[in-house]
């Protein structure tokens, strides 16, 4: 027997089961929602949807979220519907004003919920958020992403996360599908603080590259020429790191590396080649700089790592 057909397609019916599904089905239906879809924001979402999570989107602008529905991302029509598609909320947007702007009108919708937030910001924005995220029966957890863009979704990128130690528990296993997820602590202010500081760190390192290609190049050299030697010097780089963290913790700097006045002879002779070879001089004068103040507070015989303690003090040169 033939079985029956009803007069609506089936696609119909199921359009209008999907629009009045009960507020419990909704919440269930989405593993994560992602708003705001910038370029951090996309690659967020196509790394839940690499992972196979079911992944909601919203976006002020509506075309942002086109290309994520084509990969089978579900659009939200609202922020309001994103929120109340899935227990755990990612937020990225521009700053985190916006982020109050579109989450206070419908911060009902948070309770029992945990929001995810990898806008950048300040840790004094980032504790506000948490506040506000608490009394509204939401937990809370800060993020930011220190790859870029460009390793979201391999385990080798590296996020960030500080805030309520059970919503990272509860979604860590959703969250590595970002890529290395660490959480730094309960404190929602450490994942800023992080971030400005590993920034400051790439900054440090890269102005040291940036200078010593120039200083090469004038020599000659290929600047990948180059980086395939200084790659693999960055080993040993980050072993003085590790090593003269230990040495600042213990508050006691030997000289198995040099001492202030050892670098600061050889800064000089970094300086005397600059300048011979044209080449502006920034880097390695700020570098100088410090080993000087260093040496004029009492380190010159210490190990490097006393640079330190002119850094934690404030010092300026008038």
């Amino acid at each position: 027997m033939r079985a029956h057909r009803t007069s609506r397609p089936v696609q119909s019916v199921e359009r209008a089961r999907s629009q009045h599904m009960s507020e419990h089905e909704n919440h269930e239906r989405s593993t994560v929602s992602v708003i705001g879809l910038g370029q951090m924001g996309t690659r967020l979402a196509q790394a839940f949807l690499a992972a196979g999570y079911v992944t909601t989107v919203w976006n002020r602008t509506v075309a942002k979220a086109d290309a994520l529905v084509a990969q089978g991302a579900v659009r939200a029509t609202t922020v309001e519907e994103a929120v109340a598609a899935s227990p755990l909320i990612v937020v990225c947007l521009p700053d985190y004003k916006t982020v109050g702007d579109l989450l206070e009108p419908v911060a009902e919708r948070l309770r029992g919920r945990a929001l995810a937030n990898l806008t950048s910001g300040t840790p004094e924005e980032a504790v506000r958020i948490a506040d506000w995220a608490a009394r509204h029966g939401a937990d809370y957890l800060d993020g930011a992403a220190m790859s870029g863009t460009r390793l979201v979704g391999r385990p080798e990128g590296l996020f960030v996360f500080s805030g309520s130690p059970e919503a990272f528990t509860t979604h860590r296993t959703v969250l590595a599908s970002l890529g290395n997820s660490v959480h730094l602590g309960a404190d929602p202010a450490l994942s800023p603080v992080y971030d400005t500081a590993l920034f400051g760190l790439a900054w440090g390192a890269l102005a040291g590259f940036y200078h010593a290609v120039a200083l090469v190049g004038a020599a000659g050299v290929d600047p990948a020429a180059f980086a395939a030697v200084a790659t693999g010097h960055m080993p040993f780089v980050t072993s003085l790191m590790a090593d003269h963290a230990r040495q600042i913790e213990d508050g006691r700097f030997p000289d198995d590396d040099g001492t202030v006045e050892v670098h600061a002879a050889a800064m000089e002779h970094l300086l005397h080649t600059s300048r011979v070879r044209g080449i502006g001089t920034d880097v390695p004068e700020l570098i100088g700089n410090l080993l000087d103040r260093a040496a004029a507070t009492g380190h010159g015989s210490s190990g490097i790592a006393s640079v330190i303690e002119t850094i934690t003090k404030g010092e300026r040169n008038d």
